[in-house]
This record gives structure tokens, C-alpha cells and sequence, in this order.
């Protein structure tokens, strides 16, 4: 019981993060993959899941606030579309530890730019 309530208040910390546009899903990959030992791929589709519960209420406040450039959005939404169906045909044709290792430097570039990078 302590367990599952200590991962709703994991999701819940990410999640608020997320909205923040922080990285709380990075954060919870993380959380599941070292933490919790859960496979990689399983993580990452769990981590799908989680992004539509988190998404749409980010979404909306940032929208609300005034925070999104809608014609950037839509040339994001254009692209990012057809790769990510294109990049999920590819990445299942790769070596699983090639995708691990490639998101693990990922994950590492990521934070080094946030803790070095000035605002």
C-alpha cells in the first residue's frame, strides 16, 4: 500500500513539473527505468499514457496565458507528425541497447543544458 501511495505522489510531482514544461516525463522515465527496474520499453509506453493525462490541461493553461505561438505550433504539429510515425517504423527495425544508450545521452544532454544553460 505505502508503495503505490508513493508512486501516485511520484506521478503527481511529475506531473505538476510537466506542467511546467520542466520535464516530468523525463523525470518519471527515469523514476520507472532505475527505481521501479521497469523495462524500457514498457516505461516508455507508460510514459505515453502519462503525457495524454498530463498534456491537455499544460496545454490549455499555456494557451490561456498567452504562451504559444500558434503558427510555430502548427509547423511543430506538421513535422512532428509524420517523423514520429516515421521514427517509431525505424526505431523497430534498431538494436534495443542503441536505443537505450541513445536515450540515456538523451536524457544526459538534456540536463547538463538546464543546469548550465542561462536564462
Amino acid at each position: 500500500m505505502m508503495t503505490f501511495l508513493f508512486a501516485v505522489l511520484v506521478g503527481l510531482l511529475t506531473g505538476i513539473l510537466s506542467g511546467f514544461g520542466i520535464g516530468g516525463g523525463s523525470l518519471l522515465m527515469l523514476w520507472l527505468t532505475c527505481i521501479m527496474h521497469v523495462p524500457q520499453l514498457q516505461a516508455a509506453g507508460t510514459n505515453l499514457l502519462y503525457f495524454l493525462a498530463c498534456a491537455p490541461p499544460a496545454l490549455y493553461s499555456h494557451w490561456k496565458n498567452g504562451l504559444i505561438d500558434p503558427k510555430a505550433a502548427c509547423l511543430c504539429i506538421a513535422a512532428g507528425i509524420p517523423l514520429s510515425i516515421a521514427g517509431c517504423f525505424f526505431a523497430a527495425h534498431l538494436n534495443l541497447s542503441l536505443i537505450r544508450r541513445g536515450f540515456g545521452l538523451l536524457l544526459l544532454w538534456i540536463g547538463f543544458r538546464e543546469l548550465f544553460t542561462k536564462q
